[in-house]
């Protein structure tokens, strides 16, 4: 029985109830398997694919299996898969394929299943399906469509030689032959086969469907052909309709023709109005517009193009680096143009370009310096690869010159070794002088004499007589006195009345001289001369009355010392309680007892931050027991003991102390400082004193028992005395004195050996250390301090605290000194010691960065009155530095800008990269760079804060929107200076974050993670 037909409203309601109604109930289902199918087939036109796809399951399995039905049913099965993306629809079209090869649906399987991912934009797997099929096996018009689909897969897949040929035969077809015609010639557009491009889409330009696109084609193949006068007209035109993409791509190519004929002017609107390609110029779009503004002179405008041009190495880039590189030089930015002409000439597509900007580069690094190879190498480099260069005499004269422009007076006097004649020799006798300061400077004062020793040969009068100056000053330093001023006063007799303003401070020098001699006569003749001198600097003149207030003092002419010091008094001047203080002593020299006593009261009162007050304190009490006046003695005592426990005098206050009360005949409390002073101060002189007087007060008292009690609880004390211990010590002492260095050290060590706790043991250990030190042997030495300062406070240890201290810090030992620059601060008579103390304290706590103890330490440094311009400079350095380092940036500025104004060598350069910083962070970008200049100019030798503050110099230079000076910078500190970890780090990120930030505009720059 036959299915009545169903009408289409009939059959949605039947979709409706599938599968409930149209498979569940069997008395609805016909089970005639030829009705099910056709009703299936027409679900399947229909397009309810699910459905249908049901039905011919129903088919394939109640149809007999010799019936065609099944191979029909399985065939429009696997077109519903299709139609519905199933995941396994592939497999039911192959799995057809595979179980009825004879099908004639077979290739319109493929051909349908193929057009369906065409529809579909899934152009690929189009392709995939249409490949497979067999032309010959599908109606004429079947084949010619499945070529042009092919035709257009291909075309998308980029496989434009096989899509072409495809096109070629359609496009005289009635239905694709417009479709094929055009892409046939945007193929061979694509191809660059400009001629077939043309001529194939001329035949529809006027086609309303591809009228805009082929306008494009046929102007670029213009303009391609060279044809730019004609690209000029008919863009215009085309202009006037284009949208907005398309005007972005006709004003490229009017620009460029404009360009190419060189009419720039006219080229620049243009090629400004040009979009990119998907927003971003490249690189040959950057260079284009930057050469017209820089043929319109418009340097600023060319600059900011050319820029631009980073990441790539070709011949567009290297013309646009040479331009850029003049452009800065008609800017009057030489170091910018230095960059740019070095890019240029490593560069190798056009080798003209190549050798004149190495030439400039070259001059320009002599002229400004250079911050990435030292300007000698670059010199030289250009003469070995340009050897037959005009510009090679001019260059080679420059050599030499460089080397003493960026302080290398090592490598000048290398080179001029190498090229040795009259002229070079002479010349290298004057940088034998720069390079012996320089070295001064350092502080490698042995390794100058030499350079001095030989700059006095100069043939140049003013050379021969720096030399011979900076010759004695080094060997003053070395502590050679007496070879020091007979090189002064033989330079003093030799120079004439003009030359003498060379050296304002001969005189002084001279001396100081005859002082450390202690030849005090000629000392107070030449320091009186020099103190009449005008235009001293006050704290030299200070000095001066000082030293001569001293050398009076010395040959014991008081009252002229005394008249020395009160100049310093009077003026407040340097060193002013010391003054008074010795004016004190000299009043006390001459028994003037009560102007003593003023005087150093004064010390005391007068002074709010001094290191003599103990001092004063100590000669006030003995002053007053002079004078019988023992309860001012007893409250100086007092003051002494209570205000300053510390001090050095603590002991002899104390045995003093003891005398005056056993001559009060108060034997208790006598008897009670001298045992103290034994227990404090063990093996120190004072206590041998404190010994010796105690034993006086049990003698007065009959208690000898009691006292050889009490000293056998002291270690350095026998009762019975020794006469081999007390020959033995002093056979070694005699040697110690008269200088016999290996005979000393056998002595003393044999005594030590022998009485190792022996009451001159102290002594013993002392100067065995001392000649151990004095004699380099510094390890050696550091036991025999550290048992001298096992003692306690000695007349011994002060000395050996500064020793012992100095020994760590020769050894970079911080930590090991740190406890006895501690204890030498608090117990330092010496106003130097204590100096040197808080000094290396601040300095060491600085290194660990004990930032608030190195920023205590340097105030106190500060706040002496007497400082060599050295120590202040390292305390603000400190405070600087520390500031930096926690954010008070205020007061880092502040010192920083203070230290430039005297500052050299190194640390110049560091204050300069701390001002360029500075500068950067207000904004101030111009400034910030030439600061930066100045540094490199100047202080190229010290390279770690030359290249640190390329980095500024970067960071200006992207603030101001120049990204190839940026980029340039970076690339060359990474390249460059591997030696400087932290400052590469940091240029990484940087160029990283520049070169993320330009490829949002710029094609031609790929960001790579360095």
């Amino acid at each position: 029985m036959k299915i009545k037909y169903i009408t289409k409203q009939g059959l949605w309601l039947l979709l409706l109830n599938i599968p409930f109604c149209l498979f569940s109930q069997q008395s609805v289902i016909h089970t005639n398997a030829t009705s099910d199918f056709n009703l299936g087939l027409e679900l399947y036109q229909n397009k309810a694919y699910r459905a249908a796809q049901k039905i011919f399951s129903v088919v394939k399995n109640n149809a007999s299996p010799k019936s065609n039905l099944v191979a029909d049913a399985s065939y429009y099965s696997a077109m519903c898969s299709i139609k519905l993306n199933q995941t396994d629809a592939d497999k039911k079209v192959l799995t057809f394929v595979k179980n009825y090869p004879a099908s004639k649906k077979k290739n319109k399987a493929f051909f349908n299943v193929g057009n369906y991912y065409f529809a579909n934009k899934k152009a690929a797997q189009a392709l995939k399906w249409y490949q497979k099929a067999n032309l010959q096996g599908l109606s004429k018009e079947n084949q010619i469509e499945i070529n042009f689909k092919m035709g257009y897969s291909l075309l998308v897949a980029k496989r434009l030689d096989l899509a072409k040929d495809k096109f070629l035969p359609l496009i005289n077809d009635a239905k694709y032959g417009n479709d094929s015609r055009y892409y046939y010639g945007y193929i061979s557009y694509k191809l660059e086969d400009y001629g077939i491009a043309e001529s194939t889409l001329k035949e529809i330009a006027d086609n309303d469907s591809y009228k805009a696109e082929i306008s494009y084609y046929l102007l670029d193949i213009s303009f391609k052909a060279g044809s730019f006068e004609r690209c000029i007209k008919v863009g215009k035109e085309l202009l006037k309709t284009a949208k907005r993409k398309e005007a972005s791509e006709i004003s490229k190519i009017i620009g460029e023709s404009y360009f190419n004929l060189n009419k720039y002017e006219d080229a620049i609107p243009y090629l400004k109005a040009y979009r990119g390609k998907s927003g971003k110029w490249n690189n040959t779009d950057y260079y284009q517009l930057g050469y017209a503004f820089y043929k319109q002179k418009d340097f600023i405008n060319a600059v900011s193009y050319f820029n631009k041009i980073i990441d790539q190495k070709n011949a567009v880039a290297q013309n646009a680096y040479y331009h850029l590189a003049e452009c800065y030089l008609n800017l009057e930015k030489k170091n910018e143009a230095l960059n740019a002409f070095k890019t240029a000439s490593e560069m190798s597509y056009s080798l003209s370009i190549k050798e004149d900007a190495a030439s400039n580069y070259a001059k320009l690094s002599y002229e400004e310096g250079n911050p990435f190879e030292n300007v000698s190498d670059v010199l030289q480099n250009y003469l070995k690869a340009y050897p037959n260069s005009k510009s090679y005499k001019e260059i080679n004269e420059l050599v030499v010159s460089s080397f003493i422009h960026q302080n290398d007076y090592k490598g000048a006097l290398d080179y001029l070794k190498k090229k040795k004649n009259n002229e070079n020799i002479n010349l290298s006798l004057k940088v034998s002088l720069y390079r012996g300061i320089q070295l001064f400077n350092e502080k490698k004062i042995a390794e100058a004499l030499s350079y001095f020793t030989t700059a006095k040969k100069s043939k140049t009068n003013k050379i021969s007589k720096k030399a011979g100056y900076w010759e004695a000053e080094t060997l003053y330093r070395l502590e050679n006195y007496e070879e020091a001023l007979s090189k002064f006063i033989n330079l003093n007799n030799n120079l004439g009345s003009l030359n003498k303003a060379d050296f304002p401070l001969l005189e002084y020098n001279i001396a100081y001289c005859h002082f450390k001699l202690k030849d005090y006569d000629n000392a107070t003749l030449t320091f009186k001369q020099f103190s009449a001198k005008n235009n001293i600097n006050k704290t030299i003149i200070d000095d001066t009355y000082l030293r001569l207030g001293d050398s009076y003092f010395a040959i014991r002419n008081y009252e002229k010392a005394i008249r020395a010091y009160k100049v310093i008094v009077d003026n407040s001047g340097l060193d002013a309680d010391y003054a008074m203080y010795q004016i004190g002593m000299s009043y006390g020299f001459q028994d003037a007892n009560k102007s003593k006593v003023d005087a150093l009261t004064k010390v005391i009162n007068n002074y709010q931050i001094s290191s003599l007050k103990d001092d004063a304190l100590f000669q006030l009490a003995i002053t007053y027991t002079m004078l019988n006046n023992n309860k001012k003695a007893h409250q100086a005592y007092y003051r002494l003991l209570e205000k300053h426990p510390k001090s050095v005098f603590i002991p002899k206050a104390l045995v003093r102390e003891g005398l005056l009360y056993y001559n009060q005949n108060k034997n208790s409390l006598a008897l009670k400082n001298f045992k103290r002073v034994a227990k404090e101060y063990p093996n120190s002189s004072d206590a041998l004193e404190a010994v010796r007087n105690a034993k006086n007060i049990y003698v007065d008292e009959d208690k000898m028992n009691e006292y050889v009690a009490w000293t056998k609880t002291l270690s350095f004390v026998e009762v019975s005395n020794s006469e081999l211990e007390n020959s033995t010590f002093a056979i070694a002492e005699r040697k110690y004195f008269e200088g016999k260095i290996d005979g000393s050290i056998l002595s003393l060590k044999k005594y030590l050996r022998n009485f190792p706790t022996g009451k001159n043991s102290l002594k013993a250990n002392y100067y065995l250390a001392d000649i151990l030190y004095t004699e380099a042997l510094y390890n050696q030495s550091i036991d025999k301090y550290k048992t001298v300062l096992d003692a306690g406070q000695t007349e011994f240890s002060e000395d050996a605290l500064a020793k012992l201290s100095q020994v760590y810090l020769q050894e970079n030992n911080f930590n090991d000194a740190e406890p006895y620059l501690l204890r030498l601060e608090q117990e330092a008579y010496v106003s130097d010691n204590i100096l040197f103390s808080q000094s290396n304290l601040m300095k060491g706590y600085a290194t660990l960065n004990k930032n608030e103890a190195a920023l205590d330490y340097a105030k106190k440094v500060l706040s002496k009155d007497k400082l060599d311009n050295e120590v202040i400079l390292d305390a603000k350095i400190i405070i600087a530095r520390t500031a930096f380092k926690t954010e008070d940036y205020d007061t880092a500025k502040e010192y920083f800008n203070t230290i430039e104004q005297t500052a050299d060598g190194e640390l110049k350069a560091e204050t300069l990269y701390y001002k360029a910083y500075f500068l950067n962070t207000e904004k101030q970008y111009g400034n910030s760079t030439k600061i930066v200049q100045d540094l490199i100019a100047n202080y190229s030798n010290y390279k770690y804060w030359g290249v640190k503050s390329y980095i500024i110099m970067a960071k200006n230079y992207y603030s101001l929107e120049d990204a190839y000076q940026a980029t340039f910078i970076l690339e060359n500190i990474i390249k460059n200076f591997g030696q400087f970890e932290d400052i590469v780090i940091e240029a990484k990120q940087e160029l990283k974050t520049i070169k993320e930030n330009e490829a949002k505009t710029n094609n031609s720059v790929t960001p790579k993670n360095k």
